[in-house]
């Protein structure tokens, strides 16, 4: 059969597959992201039937997945927005990143996997799934809960915190010494600041460049411009990822609502083709090897979020049920830990590390939406059944001294 033809086969199959395994996820209202995941295992290395001609393909659909992803994301916030919660929520970031960095540092230094992916897995364990919790947000009705500006502040920061860490995980996995790593960084956070200013005070006007009222041609400045400007970060050795990022950032307003709307399809085609990527190039056999250090690492820093959170709506005068809300909704993982550990994985640093980011992410993507829904009434159950064991009387009190037991003289008898 001629290869054109083997390759629209495999990657027909591929999307149809995707979009069957999106609406089942819908119907049972979860993220579809561990199925996705799944799907790669089922046909990646040591899968059930591995691909042929299609994977080169899928491997440039997964790096426009990533670009499109933290695009996206860019749109959902203004510059003014950004600089206003670095400067108000900061310290929740601060705490964020001690309580959820360490645990993953610590893990890959016990497993003796060296300073580098000690780095790269503080990253896989410290950021959560802004499309997952945005998800179960709405799900579950919270948009307008006062508690939810807090989850979304943390998001945020992790967010603007991904400009300064995937460029050091960058040259450290491209083996840079001290100099270039400094100067990757400093590049990095120089352009990062340049486009944070030239988005406050001129964003007006480069909203007003790419605008349009065809779609057609919106769609095509906006696309073309980010994987422009993707590709010259890179050139750079600052990540695609946080070109697009920035790009999202310095759109504005109308423009910025209708590249929202026209770029979300594309947007959850080549995502959804990101994750089936990153599972191709993870054998289902390595897995069970790192479940058991996945699923500890999955406890320890669920309750890490959970702390997170508290702590920070608890910051902001939020009440004890507002406070255990967020913590649950913070405890999901998904895409941007997967982009990290797919940088690990192209540089082949430790050939186990995406196994396990892999199974860490399975658990927290499906455990995440519970915690958010259940945490808060199970702080409540608990709480009432210790008030009221600290309330209740000894179960086997000393009995009371009665009048029988009293000695009366006898009543005389009647006449």
């Amino acid at each position: 059969m001629h290869s054109s033809a083997v390759f629209l086969i495999e990657f027909g199959a591929i999307i149809l597959g995707l979009g069957l395994l999106g609406r089942f996820a819908g119907r049972f209202q979860f993220s579809p992201i561990p199925l996705y995941l799944l799907a790669g295992l089922a046909f990646g290395e040591g899968g059930l039937l591995p691909l042929g001609t299609s994977e080169e393909f899928v491997a440039i659909g997964a790096e426009i997945g990533v670009i499109l992803l933290l695009l996206m994301l860019g749109l959902e916030y203004t510059a003014t927005d950004l600089v206003s919660n670095l400067k108000t929520q900061y310290p929740a970031g601060l705490v964020d990143a001690a309580l959820n960095a360490l645990p993953g540092a610590a893990m890959a230094l016990l497993l003796g996997w060296g300073p580098v992916a000690a780095v790269v897995l503080a990253g896989v364990t410290w950021i959560s799934s802004s499309g997952v919790i945005a998800k179960v947000l709405g799900d579950l009705g919270r948009l307008g809960n006062r508690e939810t500006p807090v989850i979304l502040s943390i998001l945020v920061l992790e967010d603007l915190s991904m400009a300064v860490y995937l460029p050091i995980i960058t040259a450290l996995l491209a083996g840079a010494g001290l100099a270039a790593g400094s100067a990757t960084l400093a590049i990095a956070l120089g352009v990062a600041g340049l486009v944070l200013v030239v988005a406050v005070r001129y964003g007006r006007h480069i909203s007003r460049f790419v605008s349009s009222d065809d779609p057609e041609k919106l769609l095509l400045v906006v696309l073309g411009l980010t994987l422009l400007v993707a590709g010259v970060a890179q050139q750079l050795q600052v990540s695609a990822a946080v070109g697009a990022f920035l790009v999202g950032i310095a759109l504005s307003g109308e423009v910025a609502e209708g590249a929202h709307g026209l770029l979300s399809p594309l947007r959850d085609l080549f995502a959804a083709v990101f994750f089936v990527f990153f599972g191709l190039h993870t054998d289902p056999a390595s897995i069970p090897p790192v479940l058991l250090p996945a699923l500890a690492l999955a406890v320890v820093t669920a309750g890490t979020k959970i702390a997170t959170g508290y702590w920070a709506a608890k910051r902001a005068g939020i009440s004890a049920k507002g406070r255990w809300r967020a913590g649950g909704t913070l405890v999901a993982r998904g895409e941007f830990s997967i982009v990290i550990a797919g940088l690990a994985v192209t540089s082949g640093i430790e050939p186990r590390l995406g196994p396990l980011a892999t199974a860490y992410v399975l658990i927290l993507v499906i455990v995440g939406p519970l915690t958010a829904r259940y945490t808060e009434p199970v702080a409540a159950w608990v709480g009432r059944r210790g008030s009221a064991q600290a309330t209740d009387p000894d179960p086997d009190p000393a009995p009371a001294p009665t009048r029988d037991l009293i000695p009366t003289p006898e009543a005389p008898a009647e006449k």
